[in-house]
């Protein structure tokens, strides 16, 4: 679990602190999921680090509430839609969505055509997971750093692209971020997906670009990109030689997290119930070690927090965006 210290290392604009994962007690034991399978909705396809999470907190949420947790992955929209099924699920507690930043702290504030309001319809249950995004650069790329990268930008203004999974997606905040704190001329490139992206940053068609560590690892450990940062408060133990962006010169802190949430209309004590089981869930040493194999770390905390948590996180990157004019109309 992420200390209160480490938290507010990773995201400085939307640090909280945190509290024992089960500050109550009373409220849940008075409550009962009623009888049959628990739905996980995860609002990406299989495969991607959205899913490969929810499905290892699955395992143990069901485990706490001795209860199936059956992961349903419903994608579309940048992780809207499944997490408006869940809004608009039965209140009984038994449907979940493990969301993302996009679906509840961006999309809203850049713009896109919302079927749910985060406020109203939807109840923060825990923080789950940050999963920092990498700066990596195809290998024929002569660079070798953030602060030669930066050169090498300011050299060839407007030359160089960097790729994204899709507009307003926290890898194309991420690369906004970045060009506005070094101060270059880059172009934006967005993709259908991180996948594309990155076989078209392997291939040099873009010469940059951020993503979440799982979506790269494999073509960094084989030689086919160069990390050159960590856009987050510490640096990964899957690549300890690779810098912070803070560490090499630029302050971009871009954490993309995954945070547990369910229909608002569940009542209260129901909502404290699967609170305290997730708290459970996320101390889990296996999960723990799973989580940090994919680059990911559990975080917890309270459904106050995680409510505040996202109001500053939509406050910050809807910023960026105003910023660098863009919408998602």
């Amino acid at each position: 679990m992420i200390t209160r210290r480490q938290l507010a290392q990773l995201i400085p604009a939307a640090a909280l602190p945190l509290v024992p994962p089960l500050a109550r007690p009373a409220i849940a034991q008075s409550a009962r999921v009623p009888e049959g399978p628990i739905r996980l909705v995860v609002p990406f396809p299989p495969g991607g680090p959205n899913d490969l999470v929810a499905r290892v907190l699955g395992q143990k949420l069901g485990a706490v509430l001795d209860r199936n947790v059956v992961v349903e992955n419903r994608s579309g929209a940048g992780g809207v839609i499944g997490t408006d099924n869940v809004a608009k699920a039965a209140p009984d507690g038994r449907s979940l969505c493990l969301t993302s930043a996009g679906a509840i702290a961006i999309s809203p504030v850049l713009g896109a055509p919302m079927p749910f309001d985060v406020a109203k319809d939807l109840a923060p249950i825990t923080l789950v997971a940050l999963m920092p995004e990498m700066l990596a650069v195809p290998t024929a790329l002569p660079v070798n750093s953030v602060a030669e990268l930066v050169d090498y930008a300011k050299r060839n203004p407007g030359k160089l692209n960097y790729g994204s999974s899709g507009i307003g997606s926290m890898p194309h905040l991420a690369g906004e971020a970045f060009r506005a704190a070094a101060g270059i001329d880059i172009t934006h490139v967005p993709y259908r997906g991180a996948a594309p992206a990155v076989t078209d940053l392997i291939a040099g068609q873009v010469q940059m670009m951020f993503a979440d560590i799982p979506a790269m690892l494999s073509q960094v450990q084989g030689g086919g990109l160069k990390p050159l940062a960590i856009a987050s408060g510490e640096r990964t133990p899957l690549l300890p030689q690779t810098p912070t962006m803070a560490e090499a010169g630029v302050p971009v802190i871009a954490d993309n997290w995954y945070g547990l949430v369910t229909s608002s209309k569940v009542p209260a004590p129901l909502q404290a119930l699967l609170h305290d089981a997730a708290a459970k869930a996320l101390r889990d040493p296996d999960l723990v070690k799973s989580y940090g194999e994919q680059g990911a770390r559990p975080v917890g905390g309270s459904q106050e927090e995680f409510r505040d948590f996202i109001a500053k996180e939509s406050a910050r990157w809807g910023e960026v965006g105003r910023r660098a004019n863009i919408t998602m109309d």
